[in-house]
């Protein structure tokens, strides 16, 4: 194929790649701008920053946007046509989408929006756009997709991942699908078939140690077989199976950050087998995401801690066996007076549970009523008087106050673990809509030889697939100690593509798709919740990724600036 600027894919993708680095010029240019305007002494003051919340949501996003064009452009190369042009359409529309929200940003810090303008407006830019984004470069995109979904998306997994992946694909279709539809329509707890079927394959051990029972060996190819398994149990239901893996996973990593022996001997193994089924409590009625601010007392006793407060968002707390609490001990206000409880109960059915303790405690939970999401159950929990022995504080005496820390230890992985949620809905929508669109015809034609229709199926295409690759090096890179940021980076994009992507997909479904009985109805309910849970989608912008943005900016700035010695 010959394009005005260069001959083939292997000439396109070089000049993407440097359009990629001129926009990124652009982008520090913006977080250093900003950095400097909230720092003193090299330091950031959030006073100063919120002045610049909606720069720095945008800069966030930037910066999403760009890594995912930056690892579609630099990753392996398939060979394959449809692959390659994804990747490109992607970058090319990445870049565009940065500079108008860096035109926002250059107007509300007062930097001169002339350097945006002459990229943006450039001959070698607009001649990319041209080639690849255009409507007709779209269509011939979106058909090969409708034609071959089998390879949209695709990642080289390891032999051992792909092995793991496969069997619980197997389980998914035969298992968990046939089911899928009914636990949403009647709101079902997850049946136990599906519980004890996971439990038999050892999922519930997949990021817990060989030593404790599990079957993470501490290889690199932990993380990735855990979004294999998680992406594909999400694609047959996010809330009766694809969301099983993410509280024992917080729960292990926080009890391997902080935990005594005792306890990791103690609790491990009974997680991994599945005897011991986890639910999560942190948020609050009114804190939210505000994690120092969270007011659910522990009082000491000689018989052990008073649990006194409300949690909610607690999502399979009937169902769970223990619920780990973050709960205030100490006098000192903010993160710092934070620890961690073990909190066991009996396991109930339904959306509603009553337990009293011999002592006189209670804790209660009461489902709360949502548009999907359903099987597992979020729960509102209140606690009065509830006695938690001493050995169940995470850490003993070492662990008071540290429970915001070693929480934060397992939120890395819950978050790749939503980024993988969101790639498995979105293939379920994507694949449903390619193969509602193959067989629907409107006006006397193929809904699928529609130009509009195969330019959507390719941005939806495009999108999962950045999303998915995204995630996939992201979680390399952490198995070899790279900056955990990059998983808050890949949850806020993957989780706002699968918005986009279970809208196209049930809009091109037309009427039908706003009916219940039809999976991607669910899909598009079950997505919105992605952006919420596990850091929402501002806090994780505005909290960690502006923020690590900026003070890495101020590190570099100083570090240029250190006076050298010979």
């Amino acid at each position: 194929m010959k394009t005005e600027n260069g001959s083939g894919p292997s000439a396109q993708l070089a000049r993407v790649r440097q359009s990629l680095e001129n926009v990124k010029v652009l982008f520090d240019a913006a977080v250093m701008a900003i950095a400097r305007q909230c720092s003193e002494h090299a330091r950031l003051k959030n006073t100063l920053l919120d002045a610049y919340q909606a720069s720095s949501y945008e800069l966030a996003w930037a910066c999403a946007e760009w890594q995912a064009a930056y690892h579609l452009c630099h990753g392996p190369d398939s060979g394959q046509a449809l692959d390659q042009g994804l990747n490109l359409t992607y970058a090319m529309d990445a870049a565009q989408s940065i500079l108008t929200r860096l035109e926002r940003v250059y107007a509300d810090v007062g930097m001169d929006p002339e350097p945006i303008a002459i990229l943006a407006y450039s001959q070698a830019f607009q001649s990319l756009r041209r080639e690849l984004c255009a409507a007709h470069q779209k269509a011939k995109l979106g058909a090969m997709a409708i034609d071959h979904p089998e390879k949209i998306g695709r990642v080289e997994l390891h032999p051992d991942v792909a092995m793991i992946q496969d069997a619980f694909q197997r389980f998914a279709q035969d298992v968990v699908r046939p089911q899928a539809t009914q636990i949403h329509r009647k709101d079902l707890t997850v049946p136990d078939d599906i519980l004890s079927g996971m439990c038999s394959m050892g999922a519930f051990g997949l990021s817990i140690p060989e030593n404790h029972g599990g079957s993470a060996d501490g290889s690199p190819n932990d993380l990735p077989a855990m979004l294999a398994v998680t992406e594909t149990l999400s694609d047959a239901s996010l809330g009766a199976a694809g969301s099983l893996l993410t509280r024992p996973e917080i729960l292990a990593r926080a009890l391997l950050e902080g935990g005594t022996q005792a306890q990791k001997d103690h609790w491990l193994p009974r997680m991994a087998s599945g005897e011991v089924l986890c639910a999560i409590a942190i948020t609050e009625p009114d804190h939210g995401s505000d994690v120092a601010r969270l007011t659910l007392k522990a009082h000491r006793t000689p018989q052990g801690w008073l649990l006194n407060g409300a949690k909610t968002w607690c999502t399979f707390a009937g169902k769970a066996h223990l619920i780990m609490v973050v709960a205030r001990t100490e006098s000192q206000p903010g993160y710092q007076g934070l620890s961690l409880f073990l909190v066991d109960k009996p396991s109930f059915d339904g959306h509603e549970f009553m337990h009293r303790q011999p002592s006189g405690g209670h804790l209660s939970g009461r489902a709360i009523p949502t548009i999907g999401y359903r099987g597992m159950h979020s729960f509102d929990l209140h606690f009065e008087d509830y006695l938690v022995p001493d050995s169940q504080l995470i850490g003993a005496e070492k662990g008071r106050g540290r429970g915001f820390y070693y929480t934060m230890a397992g939120m890395t992985g819950g978050r790749m673990q939503t980024a993988a949620r969101a790639a498995g809905v979105m293939h379920a929508a994507l694949t449903e809509a390619i193969a509602y669109v193959k067989d629907r015809t409107l006006f006397g034609t193929p809904l699928a030889s529609h130009q509009l229709t195969q330019v959507k199926i390719c941005d939806m295409a495009a999108l999962y697939a950045a999303a998915r690759k995204l995630a996939y090096a992201v979680s390399h890179q952490l198995s070899t100690g790279g900056n955990p940021m990059q998983a808050s980076l890949v949850k806020l994009l993957a989780c706002r593509a699968a918005e986009h992507v279970t809208r196209d997909a049930q809009q091109l479904h037309g009427g039908l798709g706003y009916a219940e009985e039809t999976a991607v109805s669910r899909h598009f309910v079950d997505a919105r919740v992605l952006s919420i849970f596990e850091g929402a989608e501002e806090t994780l912008a505005l909290k960690v990724i502006s923020r690590s943005l900026y003070e890495s900016a101020l590190s570099a700035a100083d570090a240029t600036h250190q006076p050298t010695t010979a």
